[in-house]
Formats: structure tokens, C-alpha cells, sequence
């Protein structure tokens, strides 16, 4: 497979779990906000919320209040913002434009179609409850590309480095949700058990997990448990083993002479997952652990691109935005 074409599905890829990503983030933090509180717990909310997404130096900068409306227009619709829905779905229809003839026709008119919608909208679709509307719209779409993805494509490389694009940016997510959102919440210094109930069965949901994590523990929530779904338990579709141990096995199949180095770093990653304990974890400090995961994630992905994809100009998320909790 030509390079270029390898790093277009990747991007791809990224870009569609990116917009997926931000939208769950978005969703949550607007139930949120809108449980009674006072104004100082809805402005830390949306400042925790930026910085996860690595967005909060760049809104500070633009004066925005730290509301609703200002913070959802900024990372939906603002078409400067590089992590807005709006631009990585135009980004993702960008690369797929570029490869249509790798893709299969559901997968591209899939991808068109979600971008032809997206740039119909406005700021008038996130006023009342038509944000969540569109935030689920958003989660929709995506789930719809992926299912398409897998459900159409031939077991080949372009089908690898598409789902290697994905399982990478959602490892970065992940963390990056975990590091800043575990400082916030236990940091928060609230005594409330209903307030820190709904905080945590929140950032559970932001990631699809509150359900599952009832059938695993069967018990009250507790920010170690939340830790251990989303860093270590395999079969937690979001969780860090899980994506970094998906991220090995694709690296395998699309090995070649350059790629040892890359994939033994892979690997090394998801044994440390795979293999890791949680007190450990809380041990060696989980903020500290985090913060080495996403150096490492970052540093896999350029190893990526300079043994499989063109050099990346466009510096990803990852790359760009470390996590900021002290």
C-alpha cells in the first residue's frame, strides 16, 4: 500500500473518533450542567471539559465565558478550532475525498453524507434540547462509519490502518479524559455522596461504561474501580488495554522492514496494561502514569507515520496537548 494512501484512511479514521469523542464530552457536560448548582460548579465543569480536550489555553485566549452555549458553539462550530465537530468532520471527508477509490461506496457515502449534514447545521440546533439531539447524531454517525467500516472492507491494510487510526485516538482520549477528570473530581473537595454519585456515574457514561461497569462490580462506584474499568479491563471496548492491545495486533499484520522497533514499543505498551495492577498504578501515582501513557502514545504515532505514512505535518491532538493537572 502506497504511504500516502496508508496515512489518509488513518487520519481518517482519528478524525471520525475525534468528533465522537468531543460530542460524548459535550453531551455529558451539558446534562451536567444543568442539574441544579451554583455558577461556580457550572464554570469549573466546562473549564475541566476544555482541558481534557486540550482546548482550554485556546478558549482562554478567545475571552469566551464559560457557559454552555459559548463552549459548545466553540467546539462544535467554530471552523478555526481544529478539534471542533465541525472540522474533523470535514477533515475526515477530506482524507476519505482523497482515497475514494480505496473505500467502498457505503463507506464513502456514509462519510459525504454525515459532512453534507454537518455543515447544514448552526448555532440555533444547540439551544435547548437539541444539542443532545446532535451530540447523539454525532455518536450515531460515527458508530454508523465504523460499522460500515468493518462490515464492508476488505480484510486488507486499508481495513488495518483504518482501525489503527481509530483505536489510537481513542487511547489518547481515554487517558486524557481519566488523568484531568480523576483531578478534578478528587480534588473537588465535596463531601456530597448524591454530587459525587452523579459526577463519577457521568464520566462513566462520557465513555459509554456506566452500564458496564454495573455488570462488572455490582457495587457502588468508587474512582479506583472507575480507574481499573477504563486503564486495564480488556473487555471494556474505551479502555486503554483494550485500544492498545488492538493497536499491537493491527501493527503485526502490517509489519514490514522498518516496523520492529515500532511494534515492540506497541506491544511493550499493552503488556503493561495487559499485565499491570491497579494499586500499583495508584502507587507509582496515577496522574505521573498517566502522563507517561500519553508521551508514549504520541511517540507511537509518530513512529507510525514515519515507518507506514507520510510525515505528519498536521500535529495531532496527542502531540500537541500534554495533560495539564498537577
Amino acid at each position: 500500500m502506497l504511504s500516502r494512501t496508508a496515512d489518509h484512511l488513518f487520519w481518517m479514521a482519528r478524525y471520525m473518533e475525534r468528533a465522537e469523542n468531543v460530542a460524548r464530552m459535550l453531551d455529558v457536560n451539558y446534562r451536567m450542567s444543568l442539574l441544579p448548582q451554583s455558577a461556580s460548579d457550572v464554570e469549573r465543569q466546562w473549564r475541566t471539559a476544555l482541558d481534557t480536550m486540550g482546548q482550554l489555553e485556546s478558549y482562554q485566549k478567545l475571552g469566551g465565558a464559560f457557559q454552555a452555549l459559548d463552549v459548545m458553539r466553540y467546539m462544535v462550530l467554530d471552523r478555526s478550532n481544529p478539534s471542533s465537530i465541525y472540522s474533523c468532520l470535514r477533515a475526515a471527508r477530506e482524507n476519505a475525498h482523497a482515497v475514494r477509490g480505496t473505500l467502498t461506496s457505503e463507506l464513502w457515502e456514509t462519510t459525504n453524507a454525515t459532512w453534507i449534514a454537518m455543515r447544514s447545521f448552526n448555532q440555533v440546533g444547540l439551544e435547548g434540547d437539541g444539542a443532545s439531539e446532535f451530540f447523539e447524531w454525532v455518536k450515531f454517525r460515527s458508530h454508523l462509519s465504523r460499522g460500515v467500516t468493518v462490515g464492508t472492507m476488505l480484510r486488507d491494510d486499508s481495513l488495518h490502518f483504518t482501525r489503527m487510526g481509530t483505536f489510537l485516538e481513542r487511547a489518547d482520549s481515554t487517558a486524557r479524559l481519566l488523568d484531568v477528570k480523576f483531578h478534578e473530581l478528587s480534588t473537588s473537595g465535596k463531601h456530597d455522596d448524591a454530587a459525587e454519585y452523579y459526577e463519577w456515574s457521568a464520566m462513566l457514561r462520557s465513555v459509554s461504561g456506566f452500564e458496564i461497569f454495573r455488570r462488572v462490580y455490582r457495587d457502588v462506584i468508587t474512582p479506583k474501580r472507575v480507574v481499573e474499568l477504563l486503564m486495564l479491563r480488556r473487555d471494556m471496548p474505551r479502555s486503554l488495554a483494550c485500544c492498545m492491545e488492538e493497536v499491537y495486533k493491527l501493527l503485526q499484520q502490517v509489519a514490514n522492514q522498518r516496523s520492529a522497533e515500532t511494534e515492540r514499543r506497541a506491544g511493550e505498551l499493552a503488556a503493561s496494561l495487559r499485565f499491570g495492577r491497579i494499586d500499583d498504578i495508584f502507587g507509582e501515582g496515577l496522574h505521573e502514569y498517566l502522563t507517561e501513557f500519553i508521551g508514549r502514545v504520541a511517540d507511537l504515532g509518530n513512529q507510525i507515520s514515519n515507518d507506514f505514512l507520510v510525515p505528519v505535518v498536521e500535529v495531532s491532538q496527542s502531540q500537541t496537548q500534554t495533560a495539564t493537572t498537577a
